[in-house]
């Protein structure tokens, strides 16, 4: 698998919260301007590359281009907003989250594992 292309609009970020009635949606809040942001993004990529399958939707946010976006996210999931942040939507319910040194291969692997087939 492989990034998702970033959610640019409400209307998008809308649309993936649907979907996390259908199946776990995976929210990755990153900042191209971020170091730390940098490093889990590389992490969150190399996690979804070995993916042979997800039982999970991955969709993007990225917070200085789309501040919106991220901004709507962290109000309708009622979570502080970080950057970065990765978070597990089910049924339009937080079921996990982590943020900035948080998010490594194995953490992904601990906490989503039983998401993804490698």
């Amino acid at each position: 698998m492989e990034m998702p292309l970033p959610m640019r609009t409400l209307a998008d970020w809308e649309d993936a919260y649907g979907s996390s009635f259908r199946q776990p949606l995976l929210v990755f809040k990153h900042s191209t301007q971020c170091s730390v942001s940098a490093g889990a993004h590389d992490e969150l990529a190399n996690w979804l590359e070995d993916a042979k399958a997800l039982a999970l939707t991955p969709v993007l946010a990225l917070v200085p281009e789309n501040r919106n976006v991220s901004d709507a996210i962290a109000q309708q999931l009622n979570l502080k907003h970080e950057s970065p942040q990765l978070i597990l939507v089910n049924g339009g319910e937080v079921s996990w989250h982590a943020s900035h040194w948080r998010i490594t291969y194995s953490t992904l692997d601990e906490h989503l594992g039983t998401h993804c087939e490698k």
